[in-house]
């Protein structure tokens, strides 16, 4: 198991590509603290990591509250002093026109997909460089680097910030044996991509070369592998997850 004995902490680790990255850490032996909104699906989660055989521990953090993401962190190292693995995967999703949107609307995506990536990110660091070890791996997104056909521009701005915000990380970071990676998932078969109109994710999965909407499996495996030692000198890449939708 390439996790035996780390420490990870997923947020949004309720449902979703967080539910599938969770349980893929558990597999490799990595004990997860499941971090969502809604204690009750990460108290599942939990449950399920448990069934595999490892430990876990179910926390309701709202990652905007600088003091919740806080008390998120002193827990998770409360047993053993370290948090090696963070996976900012909490974020949220609007879909309409620039035109349509509300301040408040704009004000919400950015905060919990970007804020709470730097709130969260922050909070851990000094765990990690008091190893010398470190692994953060970042929910980034397609539309982050082109803009979305299927999300509003809130969406797309936040993930893009999330893109450059890994890339500062990592400079920063690099000297104290932490890497700093993202994922950037396309169309994937989640909750999420449920709320975007049928007509539309038909026309895109035409478009892209592979023909099909991606898995949460698929975005998890990625993760494991930036998590693993095989990713060991990568740091601030953004590694794409799309079925071909964006190549760079």
């Amino acid at each position: 198991m390439r996790l035996k004995d780390k420490v990870a902490v997923v947020t949004g680790g309720g449902r979703g590509l967080g539910r599938s990255i969770c349980l893929d850490l558990a597999r490799e032996g990595s004990s997860v603290v499941v971090s969502d909104i809604d204690v009750q699906s990460a108290k599942k989660v939990a449950r399920e990591i448990k069934e595999i055989g490892s430990e876990a521990l179910a926390i309701r953090t709202d990652v905007v509250s600088e003091k919740e993401v806080n008390t998120l962190m002193e827990a998770a190292a409360e047993d053993s002093g370290r948090v090696d693995i963070l996976v900012n995967n909490a974020g949220i999703c609007w879909v309409g026109k620039v035109e349509e949107m509300s301040e408040q609307d704009w004000d919400r995506v950015m905060a919990v997909n970007l804020k709470g990536t730097f709130l969260c990110s922050k909070a851990v660091i000094r765990f990690m460089k008091r190893r010398g070890w470190g692994r953060i791996v970042n929910m980034a997104s397609a539309a982050g680097k082109t803009g979305g056909l299927l999300v509003g521009a809130n969406y797309s701005v936040s993930k893009a910030g999330v893109i450059c915000l890994t890339k500062s990380l990592a400079k920063e970071l690099a000297p104290y044996g932490i890497t700093v990676n993202a994922v950037a998932p396309g169309l994937i078969d989640t909750d999420m991509t449920k709320s975007f109109p049928k007509g539309a994710v038909a026309s895109t999965l035409k478009s892209l070369p592979l023909g099909r909407m991606g898995s949460s499996e698929d975005v998890a495996r990625a993760v494991l592998f930036l998590i693993s030692e095989d990713a060991g000198y990568i740091t601030g890449e953004i590694l794409d997850v799309n079925g071909g939708m964006v190549m760079d």
